[in-house]
């Protein structure tokens, strides 16, 4: 069973940044797709990036184009989210999830997750 322990989270002021950690443990990167998905209080889950098995990312949150980027080492069984010009409306418990190999906006599609990471951006 895939096991995923999320890292990185903080308290930021705007227009800082913060790099997320996802290691996955019990199976390889190279047969498994990482999401990383957000909850604001109040709000529903929602997508903002992935990673497939294959290397190729994709961007599901409109408003963290140009500020997220999701990259992974293999070697580290670990995947990132660099996040920055951080916002207060980016405050949430940040999540990563596993699939199989492809990514998916479908947030039904994820198997396994992590218990999260609290990002806060405040002044």
């Amino acid at each position: 069973q895939v096991q995923l322990v999320e890292s990185g989270g903080g308290l930021v002021q705007p227009g800082g940044s913060l790099r997320l950690s996802c290691i996955a443990s019990a199976f390889t990167l190279d047969l498994l797709a990482i999401g990383w998905f957000r909850q604001a209080p109040g709000k529903e889950r929602e997508g903002v990036s992935c990673i497939s098995a294959s290397d190729e990312s994709e961007y599901f949150l409109e408003s963290g184009k140009g500020r997220f980027t999701v990259s992974r080492d293999v070697a580290k069984d670990t995947v990132y989210l660099h996040v920055s010009n951080l916002r207060p409306e980016d405050t949430a418990v940040y999540y990563c999830a596993a699939t199989d190999y492809y990514c998916s906006g479908d947030i039904s599609s994820y198997t396994y997750w992590g218990q999260g990471t609290q990002v806060t951006v405040s002044s």
